[in-house]
This record gives C-alpha cells, sequence and structure tokens, in this order.
C-alpha cells in the first residue's frame, strides 16, 4: 500500500512573481508535466497542504520547492512546522533563495533538506558547500519515483 499521490506533483512555495515564472519556464524547458500547486507564503502552503483555513487539501506533493524570504510565515518556520508534523516529515524539499547565509544553509541541512538552489533559478547546476550536483536530475528523478509506486 502506498503513501504517496498517485501522480506526481510539485507544490511551489513561492511569493515572488518573477521566480515563479522562472520555475515554470525551467520545467516546460525539461519537459516535466506535473501538477504545479503555488503558495504565495508559508502559511497559505500549510492551509493547501492540510485543507485548512477555506484551502482545498491538495494530494501530497512528490516534491515542495521552498523560498525562504516569505511574508507570514517564511520557507525555514514552514520546513520546521513540516518535519515536525507525521504526515509530512518524509517530504522531498528544494530550498530555493537569494541568501547564501552560512546560517540558512546550517538551518535548511538540520532540517533535512533535498536540496538547497541559489536564485536566480537553474536547475542544472545547485551546490553544496562548491561542489556543482545535477540538482535538476535528483529532481526528476523524486518524481519519477513517486510515478512508479
Amino acid at each position: 500500500m502506498s503513501t504517496f499521490a498517485a501522480e506526481p506533483s510539485i507544490l511551489l512555495v513561492e511569493d515572488d512573481q518573477m521566480d515563479i515564472m522562472n520555475v515554470q519556464r525551467e520545467l516546460r524547458k525539461h519537459a516535466v508535466d506535473v501538477p504545479l500547486h503555488i503558495a504565495r507564503n508559508g502559511r497559505e502552503a500549510l492551509n493547501q497542504l492540510r485543507g485548512e483555513n477555506g484551502q482545498e487539501k491538495i494530494s501530497k506533493p512528490s516534491v515542495v520547492m521552498l523560498d525562504i524570504n516569505m511574508p507570514k510565515l517564511n520557507g525555514l518556520e514552514l520546513l520546521d512546522i513540516l518535519r515536525s508534523d507525521p504526515e509530512f516529515v518524509g517530504l522531498n524539499v528544494f530550498i530555493m533563495t537569494t541568501s547564501d547565509l552560512e546560517t540558512d544553509r546550517l538551518k535548511a541541512r538540520d532540517l533535512a533538506v533535498s536540496g538547497y538552489i541559489i536564485k536566480p533559478l537553474n536547475f542544472d547546476k545547485f551546490g553544496e558547500g562548491g561542489s556543482t550536483v545535477d540538482g535538476f536530475s535528483l529532481f526528476l528523478d523524486l518524481l519519477q519515483l513517486k510515478e512508479r509506486r
């Protein structure tokens, strides 16, 4: 019995319209055609995930792309809440930010992120401590793993 949604999906938690458009463009460029749910801040994302405050509950996403700097509930605060919730503790979360602060990196790593992407968004490379990894391949692998289950 699988605990994953039948269909892979992405939850993008981002308050900047240009960054949302960049993500959509990168997904199209790489022929990723899965449902993309968009929340403008951490509070809205929680409402969508839990079906609270008048929001329709979305199916559990395969991957969450999470901006750090947002109003109401920032990305690290949201990630902290998700990691303490049994239903969402195992979500694959990629942090997206313009911040290259070591404190943000350490906090994100402590909260078990799948990847840390410095904006402007480019899925072809993202690194941890200077090493370059093909982050988009990992991202795709996670989506495809969910699809096969």
